[in-house]
């Protein structure tokens, strides 16, 4: 196709085939080889042309991003169909294990979303190291959300005493405390205050960073020796925190 006739084309078609191109060789190659001179090449236009759509790479990475996103959520909600609207629990559940599925098969959009630096084009991570919510794309961030305050407001959650939070930490949990009532309320689910102290949220950020970190481990094969199931490891860890918040027959 020539450049002229894409000129013809209404403009979100263009710029959705720049963002397959895009990904296409994330997928295939990783992030270093997805430049507008690579993807221009593909497309059989100048790279100065894409200038039209994206403004800079970081720009059309960070909209692969959203799409990306939007994939991963899809999935999860296709996962949280097969579940009674009912059970918190096994929300809470299917969403970590339809994640590291995710993961696994998806390593270098994995890689891209949730394993850059932060000041990249990577999903912006909040103080408690989970997703924000980017503006109608985060996906991942609302269905994670969604989960949780179901699990908070229809169970009591065995947390430690709030002396215990490190005092370090208080300052950004309690910004981040009211980020996450923010968006729980904005999901429609009606928590009191009382029910997200610093001590959930503290217990919140613990699990995401074990949640986090198995799945990284497996994605990056960086486990301290060769480990051939890791999922037996994970089932298992998942048991642990769900015993540790008083829910021990959760899994």
């Amino acid at each position: 196709m020539t450049e002229t006739t894409r000129r013809d084309r209404p403009r979100a078609d263009t710029e959705r085939e720049i963002r397959q191109q895009a990904r296409r060789l994330l997928v295939e190659q990783g992030r270093e080889a997805v430049t507008l001179r690579a993807i221009a090449r593909e497309l059989g236009i100048t790279a100065p042309a894409l200038y039209r759509y994206y403004d800079s790479r970081e720009d059309l990475l960070r909209r692969v991003i959203d799409d990306i996103c939007v994939d991963l959520g899809a999935e999860l909600t296709a996962d949280l169909s097969q579940i009674d609207e009912q059970d918190a629990v096994g929300g809470v559940l299917a969403v970590c294990r339809g994640f590291r599925r995710w993961a696994l098969n998806h390593p270098q959009e994995f890689t891209l979303v949730f394993a850059s630096p932060a000041d990249s084009a990577a999903c912006e991570f909040d103080a408690s190291g989970g997703p924000t919510m980017r503006p109608a794309k985060d996906q991942f961030g609302r269905i994670f959300l969604n989960m949780a305050g179901k699990l908070l407001a229809t169970h009591k959650l065995l947390v430690p005493d709030e002396e215990r939070v490190p005092e370090e930490l208080r300052r950004d949990l309690v910004a981040f405390r009211t980020h996450l009532l923010a968006q729980i309320e904005q999901e429609g689910i009606a928590l009191p205050e009382e029910s997200l102290n610093l001590s959930v949220v503290y217990t919140m950020l613990q699990f995401w960073v074990r949640l986090y970190g198995q799945v990284a481990l497996e994605v990056f094969e960086r486990f301290p020796f060769a480990v051939s199931n890791a999922e037996p490891l994970f089932e298992s860890m998942l048991t642990e925190l769900f015993e540790d918040i008083g829910l021990a027959n959760a899994s």
